[in-house]
């Protein structure tokens, strides 16, 4: 007789004791028993990682993991939700407190205490509690109870999400192998990198076998992308006109907050869960019920936020009050101080950019962008707000010279509340003068702008002098005062904006739904843009010009001007996706359109360099100019181009004296760019813009420590190692030396950025196609020109000059 006995656990660790005894038993099974008879126990091989078999969820679960990691684990996240809890109820006890519970004509003075003490002590200011209580009447009783019901749904979500980061918590450790004290020292990537292990042992996603780098962006960024793809197209309610003020351009976190809810996680969104688009949107026929259907819903999100208005206004200057009233008592120049807007960050939003990525991008433009609108200035203001100063200086200063001398003048009625209005008047009006040892060159702080933020329009190009131009950045970088106020009174204005700006885009809104929502295997829903795609949605203007007007021609047949991105979005998107991504397979469109970008560029570069040249430089060495304008970069743009005047004298050389000088050209350590003949004024160009820079990879690597220094681990793009490929590597060649790996993807996206503004520009320029062409004649000069055949085959190589 034999029995067989199959049993699976599924969570056995090695010291479990059960575990133990069964194979302690299997043991002495199989040694006594005859050997007709057996008893076979099955236990799976140990492993922590079953439970995370098939999740149902995972948009809400790689969301958290990558919550949990840039929250730094479980002990910070939690304690910052228990103390936002608290920090709601402080809030509301206080609120009552200061209105009941004291009693304000004796604090004021406009009473005498009950105690007749000559000084006030905070027993006769403050009411006993009964008392207290007893003042309170039916409205405040009915806010109390909306305060506690509130309270208590904050709390239990509290307890949920710990619940859920508990168990992140042992996701990270048991799967990942990951301990909080090692998530700082973590990046991004690397947990990617685990997740795609955990994957193929698990099967998480039970549809695929194997997950990508972008189907993980797509999971945690699935709505982002799709506001991202909607503020591109002009969908969004963020500029409208305003009758006496003219356009307005606002984003709050309230307006943006509702948007979400609309489309995408309120019941009746077009999306029926966090994954899949309803089926309705599927057809054309129904698209105006559907928007009808839309348009409602906006009506009844608008009377809600109408009616919780006056709640929500009074909390958002509480919150605002408590949260900055202690920085801008110790900083009043705090609302001085200048930060991207809610519609700043999405519009130079890439598609597939997670928080950290932008907020790493956009910091890096901080002070570029703060240096250039502070170099503008009024006269007219400065005049008025040099009197101002100087008048309501000399009353502070009165003021205080008396308190000094006796300090009885500040007890004087208003006297704190005055000075502290003349601080604020002189502040304003120091911001209102500007530093007269600013050197203006608004162009250069552009350049240096759009190197890191990536999306400018293309209208300001050598327009960076303009007030326009001022007035539109500042609508993206505002004043933290400016900020402030629109998060402040977002409540009373919301409302109005969905009735009046967003209810009449639902058409719109229903077409782009049906029109850009693709199904992806084991993802569901997702924007097409954020496919990056170039060849569906790219937009030919930044792209290269076709080799021949058939292929362009049937190409514009297949891209409707509907479905093309705007601003270079899905260009500009797949290459910095594709730099911080080096492990990701993208599609044979992608990596031609990636590769031919960059060995366009290098074609340029060599032929500019080897060319005798003395009319404007073509696109990428335009672009390089640019680069090495910006401070940190103007080192690593000399290496590029030095690398290429070597090539240069050595190619120059070769022809005019092959067979003696060759093995002497191909020798770096001549330095035969010290021996190149001026035959142009390139070199003389080069100079100037960048200058004669010694030691130049020393200085980038210290920049590259330096900056290391001020940004954890886990907030670093991409991975330590560097990109696969990069735009710099065909320009220049892997070189550590130069190529700091974690410096070089940041600075390769920069150059990408200029690069293809400029060939954008030459795309788009009128005359452009007849300046190619009359530049690509065969030359006439007797002087020796190298030049490759791809620099004839391809037009924009064209810039062959004699």
């Amino acid at each position: 007789m034999a029995l067989n006995t199959d049993t699976n656990y599924q969570s056995l660790n090695e010291g479990n004791p059960f575990r133990k005894e069964c194979e302690e038993f299997h043991m002495q099974d199989h040694d006594d028993t005859p050997g007709d008879s057996a008893i076979m126990i099955h236990v799976v091989p140990e492993t922590n990682k079953a439970r995370w078999n098939h999740i149902e969820d995972l948009d809400s679960f790689f969301t958290r993991m990558y919550n949990y990691h840039q929250n730094h684990g479980f002990s910070v996240i939690v304690l910052d939700e228990t103390l936002q809890l608290f920090q709601f109820g402080f809030v509301v006890w206080l609120l009552t407190f200061t209105i009941y519970c004291i009693d304000h004509p004796v604090l004021f003075g406009n009473e005498a205490p009950l105690s007749n003490h000559s000084k006030v002590t905070l027993k006769d200011v403050v009411i006993p509690t009964r008392q207290c209580i007893a003042n309170f009447n039916g409205a405040t009783y009915l806010l109390l109870l909306l305060a506690i019901m509130f309270f208590i749904v904050r709390f239990l979500r509290v307890l949920y999400l710990i619940t859920q980061y508990l168990d992140m918590k042992k996701f990270y450790q048991s799967a990942l192998h990951i301990e909080d004290k090692e998530i700082d020292n973590t990046t991004w990537h690397e947990v990617k990198m685990k997740i795609r292990e955990v994957q193929s042992e698990q099967h998480m996603c039970i549809d695929k076998e194997q997950i990508t780098e972008l189907d993980i962006y797509h999971r945690i960024l699935r709505f982002k992308n799709f506001l991202v793809a909607l503020m591109n197209k002009n969908l969004l309610p963020v500029k409208f006109n305003v009758p006496l003020f003219g356009e307005c351009v606002t984003l709050s976190k309230g307006l943006l907050f509702n948007i979400e809810v609309i489309l995408f996680r309120g019941p009746g969104s077009p999306f029926q869960n966090n994954w899949q688009l309803r089926d309705d949107f599927n057809f054309r026929s129904n698209q105006v019920e559907l928007a009808q259907r839309l348009s409602r819903l906006i009506i009844w999100v608008a009377i809600a936020n109408l009616i919780l208005a006056p709640v929500i206004f009074v909390w958002q200057c509480l919150y605002f009050s408590f949260s900055y009233i202690n920085i801008l008592r110790k900083e009043p120049g705090t609302l001085g101080m200048r930060t991207w807007s809610n519609y700043g960050r999405l519009y130079l939003r890439h598609f597939n950019e997670l928080d950290h990525e932008l907020d790493a991008r956009l910091n890096r433009a901080y002070e570029y962008a703060d240096r250039y609108l502070s170099s503008f200035s009024s006269p007219l203001m400065t005049v008025i707000a040099k009197n101002i100063l100087f008048l309501s200086g000399g009353i502070l200063a009165l003021l205080l010279t008396l308190g000094i001398y006796d300090e009885f003048v500040f007890q004087v009625e208003h006297v704190i509340t005055i000075i502290t209005i003349l601080g604020l008047i002189g502040f304003m009006c120091r911001t209102l003068i500007p530093d007269e040892n600013l050197i203006w060159c608004p162009e250069q702080l552009m350049t240096a702008i759009l190197a890191h933020v990536h999306y400018l329009p293309s209208h300001w190009k050598n327009k960076a002098h303009t007030a326009d131009v001022r007035k539109e950045l500042e609508n993206i970088f505002q004043y933290k005062a400016n900020y402030m106020l629109n998060e402040i009174f977002s409540p009373l204005i919301t409302p109005f904006i969905l009735l009046f700006v967003f209810r009449p885009k639902a058409l719109e809104l229903v077409k782009f739904f049906r029109s850009f929502t693709v199904s992806v295997k084991g993802v569901g829903n997702v924007c097409s843009f954020a496919q990056m795609d170039v060849r569906k949605h790219g937009n030919p203007d930044w792209q290269l010009p076709k080799k021949n007007n058939k292929q362009k021609i049937r190409v514009e047949h297949d891209i409707s001007t509907k479905s093309e991105a705007e601003n270079g979005k899905i260009e500009l998107s797949l290459i910095r996706f594709t730099l911080t991504n080096p492990e990701w397979k993208a599609p044979p469109d992608a990596v031609n359109f990636l590769n031919d970008i960059r060995e366009h560029a290098a074609e340029e570069l060599k032929n500019d360099m080897i060319i005798d040249s003395e009319t404007k430089p073509n696109p990428i060495t335009e672009s390089l100019i640019s680069f090495g304008t910006i401070d940190e970069y103007s080192s690593l743009a000399t290496s590029v181009f030095n690398a290429h005047n070597v090539q240069r004298a050595e190619l120059l050389t070769s022809s005019l004296k092959q067979s003696m000088y060759q093995s002497r050209c191909l020798d770096k350590s001549a330095h035969p760019i010290q021996t190149l003949p001026q035959t142009s004024g390139f070199e003389q160009m080069l100079q100037r813009s960048l200058g004669e820079q010694d030691g130049s990879i020393l200085r980038l690597q210290t920049s590259s420590r330096d900056n290391m220094r001020k940004m954890r681990i886990n907030k670093v793009e991409g991975r330590l190692e560097g990109p696969s490929e990069a735009l710099l590597y065909n320009l220049y060649g892997i070189d550590t030396k130069v190529s700091n790996p974690i410096d070089i993807t940041v600075a390769d996206m920069c150059l990408s950025t200029l690069y293809l503004h400029n060939l954008h520009k030459n795309n788009t320029e009128p005359n452009s196609k007849n300046t190619m062409d009359r530049d690509a004649e065969p030359s006439t000069s007797k002087t020796t020109i190298i030049v490759s055949k791809a620099a004839e085959d391809t037009p924009l190589l064209c810039n062959v000059r004699s």
